[in-house]
């Protein structure tokens, strides 16, 4: 094809330009359910697309084989928000349709003998369109996706330290929370660095959704933060999640009905995790309250004040027989019959009492991990009641 028939087939087209636009935005309107669901700013926007597209190809004509950056010439006539109101389906289906129009016309705007050729030419421009489109939704999803996940960051980062729930509650509005139910947080060791941030998060993502919980990650440093949404019980919730973590201890802290109130649960997660080197023993993941012990010894003034809340006023509320009979019975070294002896009572009181002990705290007087938390609670509940209680609480 010489240059002066190139010429010849891009100034038909150039010509035509009006009415192939008109056409193909009136085969849009009949055939396309969607087109007429738009607005008409959005309608506008793509009528000019057409447009830009229709003159483009009058270009391609013009200059045959030479590189064109259809991108910005045919897309770049609309904003880039455009593609968060009309999906891929969509754009591929209005270009397919252009071009469609445009094809119908070639045997009405050119001679029989030029019309294969052009015809060629136009396919030829339609193969670079549709790369064109999917190049354009590839940098809208991926600067969306760039966008989203420094929103997540902010997020968690917000939560773990402890901002205004204000600026958690529109964070997370913004970024699309939708989560109704029970809000955790929990907090670990990240995976080696060569898995890589976006892998961590991605597999945390799937976890989450398998397990029917929305979730916000983010890794910070060497360390996880994983905000788990909808959540119906914490130790699924972290059972669900746990393996994306890297070796050591995972906590959860205690579950909120709002992620604007997430930050008391990861104060909570990360205290416990500073802490919960203090039981090797502990289950993976463990809950930030099973670490109440080891919070206390480590300086969380809010685990002190929870666990003689736990231990030393509920049981003296409940039944001053139950403190009595608890801390003999821990002093005698866990004996069912020494305590009886020392109290003066059948050992089967004794047993009662402990039940209602168990009752009252959720925690076993015989089970070994119980009546340390148990002992330590009465510790600090007998510090708390000395003279100098409102300076002790001050401490705390």
């Amino acid at each position: 094809m010489t240059p002066e028939t190139r010429e010849r087939y891009a100034q038909v087209l150039d010509k035509a330009s009006g009415d192939l636009t008109t056409a193909a935005i009136a085969t849009m309107e009949r055939d396309l359910e969607w087109f007429n669901e738009l607005d008409a700013e959005h309608r506008s926007w793509i009528s000019l697309i057409a447009h830009a597209g229709i003159a483009q190809c009058a270009e391609w004509l013009r200059t045959g084989a030479s590189p064109l950056d259809v991108t910005a010439t045919v897309f770049g006539a609309a904003p880039r928000a455009l593609t968060r109101h009309v999906t891929l389906h969509q754009t591929v289906s209005m270009v397919k349709t252009t071009i469609e129009v445009i094809e119908r016309h070639i045997e009405v705007l050119f001679p029989a003998e030029d019309a294969l050729e052009v015809r060629r030419a136009v396919s030829t421009y339609a193969r670079e369109v549709a790369f064109a489109t999917a190049d354009v939704y590839a940098r809208a999803a991926e600067s969306r996706g760039q966008w989203d996940a420094r929103m997540e960051a902010l997020v968690v980062d917000a939560v773990v330290r402890g901002e205004p729930e204000e600026v958690i509650r529109s964070r997370a509005a913004a970024l699309g929370w939708e989560a109704e139910g029970r809000v955790t947080v929990l907090v670990g060791s990240a995976p080696p660095p060569t898995a890589g941030d976006d892998g961590v998060v991605e597999e945390v993502r799937r976890r989450a959704r398998g397990a029917g919980m929305a979730t916000l990650t983010s890794v910070q440093l060497e360390r996880l933060v994983v905000l788990l949404g909808d959540v119906t019980d914490l130790q699924d919730a972290g059972a669900a999640v746990v393996d994306a973590f890297g070796e050591g201890a995972v906590v959860i802290g205690p579950a909120v009905d709002h992620i604007a109130h997430a930050h008391r649960s990861a104060r909570a997660a990360l205290a416990g995790l500073r802490a919960a080197r203090g039981w090797p023993g502990a289950p993976r993941p463990v809950r930030a309250d099973d670490l109440l012990v080891e919070r206390s010894l480590a300086g969380d003034g809010h685990a002190r004040r929870t666990l003689v809340d736990l231990v030393h006023t509920r049981l003296a509320d409940t039944d001053p027989t139950l403190h009595s009979t608890l801390t003999t019975f821990l002093e005698l070294g866990a004996s069912v019959e020494a305590a009886a002896r020392r109290l003066f009572v059948h050992p089967n009181t004794v047993r009662y009492r402990l039940r209602k002990v168990r009752e009252a705290t959720g925690l076993d007087p015989l089970n070994p991990r119980g009546a340390y938390t148990l002992r330590v609670g009465l510790t600090l509940g007998g510090l708390l009641t000395a003279p100098d209680e409102a300076r002790i609480h001050r401490q705390l």
